[in-house]
Order: structure tokens, then C-alpha cells, then sequence
């Protein structure tokens, strides 16, 4: 196909992208070609911008280290992880759903623990928080030997792999749930922290004069043959910027209260007040259990 303007590009490349033999290949192309040539005529990209876009691109790509992952920040900035999340979990967007962001700081290798044990590992600043969490099927039957895998990051909001002053796996550990589909641990309550604002994420938030934070949460990973891999973040509602975050990750289903005590704790004794609490569930779906490739080493 000769072509002789702009009008004529779109239907030139659709045509070379039907001719794509995988059949979901050539869904997936021709709609990317027909929204992004679309949006490139609407808001008549320029030149100038057109460079800067592919210098970025490859700005993000320069930015990925073994403890950082520029491209998966970007996505939930714009809230691609978010839609891509919700449009794949609770029966296909139908419904509420306890899945939730990866996020850009999961390790595949924590170290085990005992139901009852303490994921911190070093000298960790922090008033006290013990999490119960139980696993059930949609049915809400108890999901038995299941791997449990939490992380989160400090109360000076960073994760281990960001702090050497960490030890190596604080605030990470992997549980197995019990016969009533539980599992509990002990750790220190951690508070929202900003995204790193010193690559291409940070220059869009300032562009648009956003803040870089997240709310406090805690990560899980959960896995048992016969259920889709649960990836769940548990939000705490009286976190400053809980309305605000700037990964667009917090649903209502992952929401919760962290229940302040200021009473001495009943078993442990170091424990004076105040100290917190964490009781939630979380909801399995039947599918096959994939692991997700670790964006960090």
C-alpha cells in the first residue's frame, strides 16, 4: 500500500498486523495499533515530543537494578497495574476482590517462619503489630497448607533491599496456613513512604504536581496448587494519603483499621503499649497457581 499522508499509515500497518498467525497476538495488535495512532492523531503528537517519549522510554529501561524497577512504578502511577489487576480477578472485574498490586519490591526467596514467629530481623525503629490472617475459597472454607508469603517496608518507609542499615530479609517471611486456614506472625507497624522521585516517575509527578506517596500496607503472596496466585496488599485506613495513593492500588476489599492497643500485650511481655493488631481475610480463586517473575533479585 503506497502511502501519500498521515490518513493513510493507520490502514497500512492494521493490515500488516492482521496477518498475525497466534490469534490473541493479533487481537492485542491491532487494537494497540488503533488506540495508540489514535492518540497520536488526537493530541497531534510533534517531533519534539515524539523524541522525548522514546528518550524516557529508554530512561526507564536504563533505570532497572537489581533493587529497583522504574517500569513497574510508571505502570502504577498511571494506573495500569491497577485496571490490569481488577479486569483479571473477581470474576473477570464482577465483583470484589482481595487481589491486589505486586508492586516492585517482592523477593521469591524469604525465609520461613513458624505461625506465631517475628519477621524482623534486625534493629527495626516501631510500635508493635501482630497480623492474623486467614485464607478461605470463595466458599469461605478454611485454604489448608497454603504458602504465605509477607513483606513490607519499615517505619522509615523502606524496604530491606533499599536500606543497608537492614538486615538481609527483614520484614519478610514465609508462613503456611494451618488446619482453620490461618496464619499469624509478629512485626512493627509500618507508615506510607514516597515512591523514589529521582527518575522518570518522579519528573511525571512533579509535571503534574502529585505527591509520590503511598499508604501504609502490608504485602502477601499467597500460593496452593488448585488456586490462582493471591498477590494481596492490605491498606491501613487512617493513613494520611489513604484517599491519595499515587499507585491508585487501594479498593475497598483491601482496606482495613489497625486496632491500636494501649494496654501491656496479654503474651508478650516486651511489649508495653501502644501496640497494634491486624485481623483480615483473604479470598482465594480456583485457577492454576503461577508464580509471577520477582521484579528484584
Amino acid at each position: 500500500m503506497t502511502i501519500k499522508t498521515y490518513q493513510d499509515v493507520t490502514p497500512a500497518v492494521l493490515e500488516v498486523m492482521q496477518r498475525t498467525g497466534d490469534p490473541r497476538l493479533r487481537e492485542i495488535m491491532v487494537s494497540l495499533v488503533k488506540h495508540l495512532h489514535g492518540f497520536i492523531t488526537d493530541v497531534r503528537l510533534t517531533e519534539p515530543e515524539f523524541r522525548a517519549a522514546t528518550a524516557l522510554i529508554n530512561e526507564m529501561g536504563k533505570a532497572a537494578t537489581d533493587s529497583h524497577n522504574e517500569t513497574v512504578m510508571m505502570c502504577g502511577s498511571l494506573g495500569v497495574s491497577a485496571l490490569v489487576c481488577l479486569l483479571n480477578n473477581g470474576q473477570g472485574g464482577q465483583r470484589e476482590t482481595t487481589q491486589n498490586l505486586l508492586g516492585p519490591f517482592w523477593r521469591m526467596h524469604s525465609p520461613r517462619i513458624d505461625n506465631g514467629g517475628s519477621i524482623v530481623r534486625s534493629d527495626t525503629p516501631g510500635e508493635a503489630l501482630f497480623v492474623t490472617g486467614r485464607v478461605v475459597d470463595q466458599a469461605g472454607n478454611p485454604v489448608v497448607d497454603a504458602e504465605v508469603d509477607v513483606w513490607h517496608a519499615s517505619p522509615v518507609g523502606l524496604y530491606e533491599n533499599q536500606d543497608e542499615t537492614q538486615a538481609d530479609h527483614n520484614l519478610r517471611g514465609k508462613l503456611t496456613t494451618n488446619a482453620q486456614g490461618q496464619f499469624w506472625f509478629r512485626t512493627v507497624k509500618m507508615v506510607g513512604y514516597p515512591l523514589p522521585t529521582n527518575g522518570v516517575v518522579g519528573k511525571l509527578l512533579a509535571a503534574q504536581d502529585r505527591h509520590p506517596y503511598r499508604p501504609a500496607h502490608l504485602h502477601t503472596l499467597i500460593n496452593k496448587p488448585g488456586f490462582k496466585v493471591l498477590i494481596s496488599q492490605i491498606y491501613d485506613r487512617a493513613d494520611p494519603h489513604y484517599d491519595t495513593d499515587v499507585q491508585f492500588g487501594v479498593t475497598e476489599a483491601t482496606s482495613f483499621d489497625f486496632i491500636r492497643h494501649d494496654a501491656p500485650h496479654p503474651t508478650a511481655p516486651d511489649v508495653t503499649g501502644p501496640w497494634y493488631t491486624l485481623d483480615y481475610t483473604y479470598v482465594m480463586e480456583p485457577g492454576e497457581a503461577v508464580l509471577p517473575k520477582p521484579p528484584i533479585k
